[in-house]
């Protein structure tokens, strides 16, 4: 059965912030160190801001929440709700990226295109509104996906001395 995908909603919260702990802590072992891995959890997970404004997709397979992710129209380049900088800026399409945010795979359903699936709704819908370009802000987890989908690296950065990689994607 193929992946399936939906918009999220308010009601599938408490799901989402499961898998992204889950996500946090094993697919970011191989990566980053323990205190790393820690602090990510400072800066990393649920922004309801993008359920709010329906740019966040839910990924199933078999009927169970294989991951999610989605984009923004807004100026905040990660983070979730209790992350500090938030911006609720509106990007303009004409000379600012979307950004493509809070991306996560359950661990079991790796290497199954959950990510790719992600990406492919992220960058439709973000192009159906006029953006040229898309970025994120990567984990080094991440960066083999993102690298394979046409991103390209922008800067290197840190958040709570953990590493991530701006990257870019020309999509208009």
């Amino acid at each position: 059965m193929p992946l399936s995908h939906r918009l999220a909603t308010a009601v599938d919260e408490a799901a989402l912030s499961a898998v992204m702990l889950l996500a946090i802590e094993h697919l970011q072992r191989d990566f980053l160190t323990p205190e790393q891995v820690k602090a990510s959890h400072g800066f990393m997970g649920l922004d309801s801001r993008l359920i709010a404004d329906g740019t966040y997709f839910v990924i199933e397979d078999a009927g169970q929440l294989a991951g999610c992710g989605g984009w923004s129209r807004r100026a905040t380049p990660y983070g979730g709700n209790h992350s500090a900088g938030r911006d609720d800026r509106l990007l303009d399409p004409a000379t600012e990226a979307a950004k493509v945010r809070a991306m996560y795979t359950h661990p079991d359903h790796v290497r199954k295109g959950v990510g790719t699936l992600i990406l492919s709704l992220c960058e439709a819908a973000a192009r159906a509104e006029g953006y040229a370009a898309l970025e994120l802000s990567a984990t080094m987890a991440g960066v083999p996906l993102y690298r394979s989908f046409g991103f390209e690296e922008v800067r290197p950065f840190q958040d709570s001395g953990v590493p991530l990689i701006l990257m870019r994607k020309a999509i208009g």
